[in-house]
């Protein structure tokens, strides 16, 4: 049984992508910080493996990693996906505080997954393994008020190229997948906040399109590797622009 291991599974993408390879017979490691949450969802498939942890601390995302091994036997994959928006504002309306909030769980709390699970790839036996980072179309084009998001998902991208590179010579694939508007609470937010400007809806899709490409990526034999992958609503002005 091949396992995976999904930061910020209680929730949104990460918790849909959980739900689906649960479905496609994984053995899946639930990350995030609600444990009862975790603990509900583990309760209803045999192959859910609960492991609560603060991704933002080194010692919990650490532990987590060994624990959920410790259970399946080796990691194959790790989906890097936990994060927030953060506030939605001009930068000079930016409160210190919440800046460093989005960092620290979207780019130093991706960086410490990575880290634990890129670790353990090396290590075990046969070596090697798959980290596939939940980027955003903000990686490659921000929308309005997003400085915080926007940064550490072009952040992100640069994580990807360095552990691709480094992992060639362990047998460790690094991809990217870049989600725009699927219907998740951090999209459903955001359309309350246009609603409230008196702004029209955001083109979105059903969460399901991404975590069926998730799917793809890490489904994929050790000699390939999605690099960047975008999956978007189709109406979503990001091709056009200018």
């Amino acid at each position: 049984m091949r396992s995976i291991l999904i930061t910020g599974a209680s929730s949104g993408i990460g918790l849909a992508t959980a739900e689906l390879f649960l479905n496609e017979g994984w053995r899946v490691g639930l990350i995030a910080r609600r444990a009862e949450v975790l603990n509900d969802i583990a309760s209803r498939y045999d192959a859910a493996i609960a492991c609560p942890a603060d991704v933002t601390k080194p010692d919990e995302i650490r532990a987590a990693v060994e624990g959920f091994v410790h259970e399946a036997g080796r990691l194959d994959v790790l989906f890097n996906n936990a994060g927030m928006f953060g506030s939605q504002a001009e930068i000079d309306a930016i409160d210190y505080q919440d800046w460093r909030r989005v960092v620290d769980v979207n780019l130093n709390g991706m960086f410490l997954a990575a880290q634990a699970a890129y670790a353990q790839m090396k290590r075990q036996d046969p070596k090697g393994g798959r980290i596939i980072n939940n980027g955003s179309i903000s990686a490659h084009s921000p929308r309005e008020a997003s400085i915080c998001y926007t940064t550490t998902k072009h952040a992100i991208t640069g994580l990807t190229k360095t552990l691709s590179l480094d992992g060639r010579a362990h047998d460790i694939a690094c991809g990217q997948i870049d989600i725009g508007n699927a219907r998740t609470e951090m999209v459903l937010d955001l359309e309350k906040r246009r609603a409230a400007d008196g702004l029209p809806a955001l083109p979105a899709m059903d969460v399901e399109n991404a975590s069926r490409a998730v799917l793809h990526m890490a489904s994929l034999p050790s000699e390939a590797n999605v690099q960047f992958m975008t999956v978007m609503a189709t109406k979503m002005p990001f091709i056009g622009r200018g």
